[in-house]
């Protein structure tokens, strides 16, 4: 269940940092909104995920994934451009979280 809840804080984290270009500086009050609970939804699972799982860890996983999702969102919605380095790079990313997952000992499997 933990990581469910970390990847709906991923989700949510997501949803708020596109709201958060959305609100075009705060001006709109739809996107800020959403922003707003956007994270605080991500924070409030997010500090469930670290009863279980180390701060370190929860970071990294949250951190990694949600900057390739939002990347992916940014692509495909938003018309913004990835080179080759950034794909490499994001790539990086998500062989780093499947290390993590699979061959920390700080990471409870």
């Amino acid at each position: 269940m933990t990581y469910v809840f970390l990847l709906l804080a991923i989700l949510a984290e997501v949803v708020a940092t596109s709201a958060l270009k959305a609100s075009d500086s705060f001006t709109k009050l739809g996107p800020t909104v959403l922003m707003i609970v956007g994270y605080g939804v991500a924070f409030y699972l997010m500090s469930i995920v670290m009863r279980a799982l180390p701060t370190g860890v929860t970071y990294a996983i949250w951190a990694g994934l949600g900057v390739v999702l939002i990347s992916l969102y940014g692509y495909f919605f938003a018309n913004e451009k990835l080179d080759l380095a950034a794909c490499i790079g994001m790539s990086f990313i998500v062989i780093g979280v499947v290390v993590i997952n699979v061959f920390s000992t700080a990471s409870p499997h």
